[in-house]
């Protein structure tokens, strides 16, 4: 029998997908200060529908409850699946877009998984807060968080898995993409935590 529940949470992470590869479209069209802002509508978008998305829920969920653990993989599964629903309608209406992706993919290749998780890491510390801030209804530290940490080169898992997708061929072939991609995962998730870790508020 279908949990509910657990299908509405995974329905609305892929819809939650769809919105940050569509900031993805926008920011590997346009890149520099400008795309970085104009991806700030996937995260916007997210938090004003209540969607659920990895990096607004890894600092927030109850660490204590297995449950919420596999909402939270479901939510990571719903997210990419979001991602790849975009990727595939890109790779065939903008393919132009497929060798910026790649770059960004051997970016995150060349810098090694250490460093992944550590841009990953920055990259959650952000997030979380700017949620945190956006949960009371103020929206202009998200709108800065987002050109933030692009700028200063932190990884977003889900952004990544929409760039890695576009180039699926490659990505499923190569196992250390794959494994830079867990490592930026591992990274949101610590840094979606830092708050909770240093204050001990579990």
């Amino acid at each position: 029998m279908i949990n509910m529940g657990l299908l509405k949470t995974l329905l609305s992470s892929v819809v939650a997908g769809i919105c940050i590869a569509i900031g993805g479209v926008a920011y590997l069209k346009v890149g520099g200060l400008e795309g970085a802002v104009l991806f700030s509508f996937g995260l916007l978008s997210v938090t004003h529908y209540a969607l659920w998305l990895y990096t607004g829920t890894a600092g927030f969920f109850d660490i204590k409850c297995f449950r919420q653990w596999v909402e939270t993989f479901i939510v990571l599964l719903g997210n990419v699946m979001g991602c790849w629903i975009v990727a595939l309608s890109v790779r065939t209406a903008l393919p132009s877009l497929l060798e910026v992706a790649a770059n960004i993919a051997n970016t995150r290749l060349s810098s090694g998984f250490l460093n992944d998780f550590i841009l990953g890491c920055g990259c959650g510390f952000i997030m979380t807060t700017s949620v945190q801030f956006a949960r009371l209804g103020r929206y202009l530290p998200l709108l800065f968080g987002v050109p933030l940490f692009i700028m200063c080169g932190f990884a977003h898992s889900i952004a990544d898995a929409f760039y890695l997708l576009l180039n699926y061929t490659e990505t499923f072939s190569n196992h250390d993409l794959i494994c830079a991609w867990l490592s930026v995962v591992g990274g949101n998730f610590v840094g979606c935590n830092i708050y909770r870790l240093t204050l001990w508020k579990f």
